[in-house]
């Protein structure tokens, strides 16, 4: 049993002195080309200086020496100014780093006195990213009719690719095909609001960058057309005039056709004059926008212009007999029965109820009239 315990207790001092837990950080640690990585032990300055401090570089399986100290330095031609050994806790920095420099790293220490302690991580050595390019397919496209592809390039090592529209990251969609590794980017049947900016973000672990903004001419519309009308009534005067105006949301502008009861105007653009309007120019108005990239076509709702003589005209017979027994019973409520109605040749200007729309009326029949007796 003691035979075991001793064994058992030697087994772990050698695993211990062997694995170096603690000794050096987990890897892999990352740096660029040109770069400076320092590797720090997690160990306290001792007392007394350590006996020994050496530390090998391991590639391929091949062992080669970096620096071993003991009274003095023993440094490898090849790191000769490009290391710096922190011998109190066994640090060392590398500068100048090359792609050469990725692999394995091992440090040994004996402390005066104490048993050996070793350590090693793993160093990946990366091209920084750079000169981020994107190329795109077309920027004039048409709503809903065109697709565009956008391709990512970039140097630099280990390279992770991301596409932003604004700030937002772009994502894989039924509209939206990443292929590549995202270096390459397709928008299939864009609509208005794909205009951008895009951009390209490629990064790896030691750097990033990001490419100029590609933006989009999207050609859209019409749509949403809608004809007004200044003054805005469905009867006007004859001899009135009456602006039309007509707008639509498209890209290019929108040309306009007007049309009169289906017939086409000679007028174009976005607004008609109706001067000394008559009553021939009555009818249905409508306005057509054409968008010239998109080649399509929107028309307006219809819009009612009717022109009469003089206002109240276009009342029926029917309306008008309504209107006056209307001031009849007014006239004999407000007065008791005082009014009373009588026929005559004479003129008067006592006429409670008399209205313009009653003086056409009035004018053939001139011999109905009020009286007020009291």
């Amino acid at each position: 049993m003691k035979t075991a315990v001793i064994h058992f207790i030697v087994l772990g001092i050698v695993s211990g002195l062997t694995s170096g837990l603690g000794v050096l950080p987990d890897g892999p640690l990352n740096a660029a080309v040109g770069g400076t990585m320092m590797f720090t032990t997690t160990l306290t300055p001792p007392e007394k200086p350590f006996v020994f401090v050496g530390w090998i570089f391991i590639h391929n399986n091949i062992d080669a020496n970096i620096i071993s100290s003991t009274s003095t330095n023993n440094t490898t031609p090849t790191y000769e100014g490009r290391i710096t050994l922190f011998r109190s806790i066994g640090s060392l920095e590398l500068r100048n780093l090359s792609l050469n420099d990725s692999g394995e790293y091992r440090v040994t220490i004996t402390p005066d006195g104490g048993v050996q302690m070793t350590g090693s991580t793993r160093l990946e050595i990366l091209v920084p990213v750079s000169s981020v390019t994107v190329t795109v397919s077309n920027t004039d496209l048409v709503e809903f009719n065109s697709s565009v592809s956008l391709s990512c390039s970039s140097s630099g090592s280990s390279l992770s690719f991301h596409w932003l529209n604004g700030s937002s990251e772009v994502t894989a969609s039924d509209r939206v095909q990443l292929t590549d590794g995202n270096r390459n980017f397709t928008l299939i049947n864009v609509t208005r609001y794909d205009q951008g900016p895009f951009r390209c973000r490629v990064f790896n672990p030691v750097s990033d960058g990001t490419s100029d903004p590609v933006n989009f001419s999207i050609s859209f519309g019409p749509d949403d057309v809608n004809l007004n009308k200044s003054p805005s009534s469905e009867n006007y005067l004859n001899g009135s005039n009456i602006d039309l105006s007509c707008s639509a949301d498209s890209k290019p502008s929108a040309q306009f056709k007007w049309f009169l009861n289906g017939s086409l105007l000679f007028d174009t653009g976005p607004e008609l004059r109706l001067m000394n309007v008559q009553k021939n120019q009555s009818g249905n108005y409508i306005c057509q926008a054409f968008n010239n990239k998109t080649l399509r076509y929107q028309t307006s709702q219809p819009s009612a212009i009717t022109v009469v003589d003089k206002a109240g005209v276009y009342l029926s017979a029917g309306a008008i007999a309504g209107i006056v027994i209307a001031c009849f019973l007014v006239i004999g409520g407000a007065l008791g029965g005082g009014l009373y109605i009588y026929k005559t040749k004479s003129n008067t200007n006592t006429q409670p109820c008399k209205t313009e729309l009653e003086e056409s009326v009035y004018e053939n029949n001139p011999e109905y009239i009020y009286e007020n007796t009291k």
